[in-house]
């Protein structure tokens, strides 16, 4: 196959509880992309993975902590962690954000046990 294509409207919107839902968009082995919706006061909490996430504000605003450093972001913004590195956020303002991760997050389409 020489590409993917996951429409909008088919791809599942998980909920994750506390105002976070999150729709699982194109992906390969190598690179995935996710929506992220938050609804104001909602927490992604600090976690930290061996994937290299960049993200994209699409709408909203956000306080996003890495590595125990905080900084407030918004439409247009962006942000790249590299593997390893604690992060988090506590939406300001609903929004949603486009994380990419490379490789793909396995977790994210596999059944939890």
């Amino acid at each position: 196959m020489t590409y993917v294509l996951t429409r909008h409207d088919e791809a599942p919107l998980q909920d994750l509880g506390g105002g976070v839902t999150r729709r699982i968009l194109a992906y390969t082995d190598k690179l995935m992309i996710v929506e992220v919706n938050f609804e104001r006061g909602s927490i992604g909490a600090v976690h930290s993975h061996p994937h290299t996430q960049n993200t994209y504000i699409l709408s909203g605003r956000f306080r996003f902590t890495a590595d125990g450093e905080a900084v407030e972001v918004s439409v247009g913004d962006s942000l790249a962690f590299e593997s390893g590195v604690p992060h988090g956020t506590v939406c300001l303002e609903a929004g949603t954000v486009l994380d990419v991760f490379t490789p793909m997050r396995e977790d994210f389409v596999q059944p939890a046990l």
